[in-house]
C-alpha cells in the first residue's frame, strides 16, 4: 500500500468506529449503521483494490472505475441532500404545529388569568366568533 491508501484508509476505519460508537449510544438506527458502514467498507476495498472498480465499472459499460465512484458519489449527495430536505420538511411543519398550539394555550390562559381577576375582556376564542357573527 502506498502513503494515500494508508491515509484514506485510516480514515475509513475512523469513520467506521464512530459509526460504531454512535450506534452503540443510540443515537442512530441499525439500518442507518449499516448503510455507513456498508460505504465506508466499499470505500476502504476500493481504495485497497483500485482494480475492482475498474472491473464493476466495465461490466455496467462505464469506461473507467473512476467514473463509476464519481456516480456513485454523486448518487450518495443527492439522495442524502434530499433525505435531510424531506426531514427538515418535516421538523419545520411539526415546529409549526406547535408552535400553534402553544400560542392558543397561552391565550387561553391569559384570558382564564384575566376573566379570574375580574377584567371585562372576552376570551379570544369569543372575540373572533363575535367578529365572524352576522350583524342583524
Amino acid at each position: 500500500m502506498n502513503a494515500f491508501q494508508i491515509v484514506v484508509v485510516s480514515l475509513l476505519a475512523l469513520l467506521a468506529v464512530i459509526t460504531v460508537r454512535t450506534a452503540i449510544a443510540g443515537r442512530a438506527r441499525k439500518r442507518v449503521t449499516i448503510f455507513w458502514m456498508l460505504v465506508w467498507l466499499t470505500g476502504a476495498a476500493a481504495t485497497i483494490w483500485p482494480n475492482i472498480t475498474r472491473d464493476v465499472a466495465r461490466k455496467l459499460g462505464i469506461g473507467r472505475g473512476t467514473d463509476l465512484v464519481l456516480y456513485c458519489s454523486v448518487l450518495l449527495l443527492v439522495t442524502g441532500l434530499f433525505y435531510v430536505y424531506t426531514r427538515l420538511r418535516n421538523m419545520d411543519r411539526t415546529m409549526t404545529l406547535l408552535v400553534r398550539e402553544l400560542a392558543i394555550e397561552r391565550a387561553r390562559a391569559a384570558a382564564l388569568q384575566a376573566t379570574a381577576l375580574g377584567h371585562v375582556q372576552d376570551a379570544p376564542d369569543q372575540r373572533r366568533e363575535q367578529e365572524h357573527q352576522p350583524v342583524r
